[in-house]
């Protein structure tokens, strides 16, 4: 079985429709797949008929931005109902959005202010339709024909420290967990690889089901370490490419099925997905 459990669409920052997601999955053999879009569940629909359609098990999920001593921590949740229509869940997603449309604008103002870059918010929004974040804006520094690539567009003006940045709206990392539960979710912490500020381990012994132990950017001392955590702490195991869909350039993230994890280590997680 090829599971994937991180992927996104252009329901937030990735380049694919949530069906065309599913289209892809399927050209890659992936039995069960996971839309994960970043602080919205607007492309779950889409992809529940896509995998109806083409013989692919759907997840519902999010993947909630959320912050832990300054860092910021991303929790993947997986619905095992219908909560991802609830209403005050996606009353709450759309004052994220509002509050992320309101932080854009704000980096695009400073990306010319300290760096002179000179980039239309309105164009990136219409030819994002209506979504906006930071790759999207990497992208359009790019179509506006500034030289650069996009590990350099992040690191040198929209990575945390640049003075372009501008913070998201802040929900605790524990908050985010026990909010993604309220809603009938599966939790779990989401690239630990990438958790750079912070003890692992602390943010590990919070109140998440599960870690992604299996990860597109894992070494693999990485996944050793993050497996052995995982059994430390009690936690299941998921597994994701992160799939974004940018092609060759992106080094970030896999292809939608590209990473690989043995049955005993994922069946914990199919469990509790299933009860």
């Amino acid at each position: 079985m090829i599971i994937d459990l991180h992927t996104h669409s252009n329901k937030s920052d990735g380049t694919l429709s949530p069906y065309a997601l599913v289209e892809l999955a399927k050209a890659q053999s992936v039995n069960t797949l996971a839309l994960t879009d970043h602080d919205t569940v607007g492309g779950v629909e889409e992809a529940l008929r896509a995998g109806y359609d083409l013989g692919v098990n759907i997840i519902p999920g999010i993947e909630l931005s959320t912050t832990y001593n300054k860092e910021t921590i991303h929790v993947l949740g997986y619905f095992k109902g219908d909560g991802y229509k609830d209403k005050n869940l996606i009353n709450f997603l759309n004052n994220l959005e509002t509050n992320r449309m309101t932080r854009a604008k704000q980096i695009v103002v400073n990306l010319k202010k300290y760096f002179n870059i000179d980039i239309d918010y309105n164009s990136i929004i219409n030819n994002n339709k209506g979504v906006i974040a930071r790759p999207h804006i990497a992208k359009a520094i790019i179509d506006a024909g500034y030289n650069y690539t996009f590990h350099n567009i992040f690191k040198k003006f929209l990575g945390d420290d640049s003075p372009a940045y501008v913070p998201n709206k802040k929900v605790s990392t524990e908050d985010g967990i026990n909010l993604l539960k309220s809603y009938g979710c599966i939790t779990s912490l989401a690239h630990p690889v990438l958790i750079k500020k912070n003890p692992v381990e602390d943010i590990i012994s919070l109140p998440f089901h599960c870690i992604e132990a299996v990860y597109y950017l894992n070494f693999k001392k990485d996944e050793l370490k993050l497996i052995s955590l995982a059994q430390k702490y009690k936690k299941a195991i998921t597994c994701g490419s992160d799939f974004h869909g940018y092609g060759e350039s992106d080094t970030k993230h896999g292809n939608v099925g590209s990473v690989s994890i043995t049955p005993e280590l994922i069946d914990p997680f199919l469990k509790l997905i299933k009860n």
